[in-house]
């Protein structure tokens, strides 16, 4: 049970969200792991926009790092261990922030490099752009509905 004050004028936060505006529990399940919920924990009233900023670092390195790989397919063909490289910066920037699905689809890019396989490693960063969309729109649509609860939800936010 919560002893945690509820605004008078916000409806209660439906039961098994744990009280918590989180997009762990928003987004369809293996998106984003523990790891970012530690990230939210970062955030306080100093910094209100931590995670927020963090998450928008995130999306201008790994877009960069994306279009570098692209790049590198391109005018490196078959040099798996360079493709490799970069995969392993992103895979430490997917990490860092606890988006999950990505994580995985450059662990799978790297399995490929690791088969020499330009066929796997090309069907992994399609997978890999796929969900570094998807990630980025329900991020976008979860900081929206943030700002539109204000400070006041976000300050009511209980530890987990």
């Amino acid at each position: 049970s919560s002893t945690r004050k509820r605004h008078p004028n916000r409806p209660p936060r439906p039961a098994g969200a744990g009280g918590r505006l989180s997009p762990v529990r928003r987004l369809p399940a293996g998106h984003l792991d523990e790891q970012f919920r530690q990230v939210e924990d970062l955030q306080d009233e100093a910094s209100p926009n931590f995670v927020e900023e963090v998450v928008v670092v995130f999306f201008k390195d790994s877009g960069r790092l994306i279009s570098n790989l692209e790049q590198a397919l391109e005018k490196y063909p078959r040099d798996f261990n360079r493709w490799d490289a970069y995969m392993q910066q992103l895979k430490g920037s997917c990490s860092s922030i606890g988006a999950s699905r990505m994580k995985n689809e450059c662990m799978s890019f790297r399995d490929n490099c690791g088969q020499r396989s330009v066929e796997g490693c090309m069907g992994s960063l399609q997978k890999l752009k796929r969900e570094h969309a998807i990630l980025r729109q329900k991020l976008e649509s979860y900081f929206q509905l943030l700002r539109q609860v204000g400070p006041a939800g976000a300050a009511t936010r209980p530890a987990m």
